[in-house]
């Protein structure tokens, strides 16, 4: 039989897109929970041609004056035009903007100085149609790198887009920002605060080149708390640490993220100044939450993913050694292959841990878990071990390592996927 058609049979279906009601459905109700308006935020989601036809692939999240916001960018070396752009505009408008302009299917990176005119030229057709200044624009792309993102689509596109701006287009949004995503990825929380109640949405997108650094991805929230920004930058930085900076799906960091916290203060109340205040603490909670929902649906879609496998090492001197024992792990191709199998393997976990440059490790004070199950401990395989009972264990969707290191009481949680043959597949096809 041919490689190829051996591959194509073995291969995991792709969970298809089937609509946001099947794919975000509440637990207790089956129903799809209704992402929560902002009160000071509209949103539109169009076709604009930029790779794919059929599809929407432009999105707009327009502010009322008066909003602050904060963002966290890649780190890449190789940040893409709109990253550049993004963070200047951001910074020039005094860290209040008016309008997100997010597009999918190219990601304007790769492209040297004719991609910042691009994303320069966006941005101010985008400003001028809106009465807007050009530096109250902030850009945003995702998609195939190294390719010219074509603006005349875009511009073209813009007087469709903010004519279909709407409080309740979330949804659209979520859809809308995709790009090997088989679902959109969105969510809300209520929090209160001095006895006045708050909305919080965000929407967020990632399935592959996913790893933390910031977190390679695209996410996007919004609250109607008036909120000063440097208190949102706090918050923000804090929310992404326990959340987008724990998660992996291939090691790979992006070109293009960013993630985006704006405060309308279309509440009425007061502007927070007090990252220790009430409304900052509430806000907080929430913020912390929804970023770990979204982070761990990304994970969930993870491209080819069949398991959703949570690191937890506890043990460890300090918070670093373990993060660098997770990691380790979930970034092993060898460890995701046989999460993929099923394959209760556990010397690649032994390796993995002997490999992650903790200084003079005493590997018989190392246990691992799958699940609860004890399955390695003092430099071997624990007694009581039945290869059966493991395999049996690997087979779920949703796996749980764990790792005591005995050497302290730090800990800390990754969360990360397996790799199938599907995700070769994806991304060997990815530009086809």
């Amino acid at each position: 039989m041919p490689l190829r058609e051996w591959q194509e049979i073995q291969t995991v279906p792709r969970r298809p897109l089937d609509g946001f009601a099947k794919t975000m459905k509440d637990a207790s109700s089956g129903e799809a929970p209704a992402p929560l308006a902002v009160p000071g935020v509209s949103v539109a989601a169009v076709e604009a041609g930029v790779r794919y036809p059929d599809r929407k692939d432009l999105v707009a999240l327009s502010f009322d004056a008066g909003t602050t916001a904060a963002a966290v960018f890649t780190r890449n070396a190789f940040c893409a035009a709109p990253v550049v752009v993004a963070r200047e505009h951001l910074r020039d408008c005094g860290f209040m903007p008016r309008l997100l302009l997010i597009n999918t299917g190219n990601a304007n990176a790769g492209t040297g100085e004719s991609g910042m005119q691009v994303a320069q030229r966006c941005c101010e057709e985008a400003a001028t149609a809106l009465g807007l200044d050009k530096s109250e624009v902030l850009p945003f792309s995702t998609g195939v790198i190294g390719e010219d993102l074509p603006a005349d689509r875009i511009v073209n596109a813009l007087p469709k887009l903010f004519a279909a701006r709407s409080p309740d287009c979330w949804e659209q949004a979520a859809l809308g920002i995709m790009t090997t995503d088989t679902r959109p990825k969105l969510g809300s929380r209520q929090f209160v605060a001095d006895n006045v109640t708050y909305a919080l949405t965000g929407i967020a997108k990632g399935a592959g080149m996913l790893r933390p650094d910031m977190a390679t991805m695209l996410a996007f929230l919004a609250t109607d708390a008036a909120i000063a920004p440097e208190v949102l930058d706090a918050l923000l930085r804090r929310a992404v640490e326990a959340s987008f900076h724990r998660i992996t799906v291939d090691g790979d960091t992006s070109t293009n993220d960013a993630v985006v916290l704006a405060a309308t203060g279309a509440s009425g109340t007061q502007r927070c100044d007090d990252v220790n205040s009430e409304l900052a603490q509430a806000f907080a909670r929430a913020l912390e939450s929804l970023c770990l929902e979204l982070a761990q649906g990304l994970v969930r879609d993870g491209e080819g993913a069949s398991k959703f496998v949570e690191i937890q090492v506890s043990g460890g001197r300090d918070e670093r050694e373990c993060l660098d024992v997770a990691f380790t792990i979930a970034h092993s191709p060898l460890v995701k292959t046989a999460l993929f199998a099923g394959d209760p393997n556990w010397g690649r976990l032994l390796a993995a841990i002997g490999r992650a440059g903790l200084d003079d490790l005493d590997v018989t004070g190392v246990r691992i878990f799958i699940n609860d199950l004890i399955i390695a401990e003092k430099g071997a395989r624990a007694a009581g071990y039945v290869e059966a009972r493991v395999a049996e264990l690997m087979q779920g969707e949703e796996l749980r390592l764990g790792i005591e290191l005995g050497r302290g009481d730090a800990k800390t949680c990754v969360w990360t996927s397996d790799f199938s043959y599907d995700y070769v597949r994806i991304n060997a096809e990815y530009r086809s």
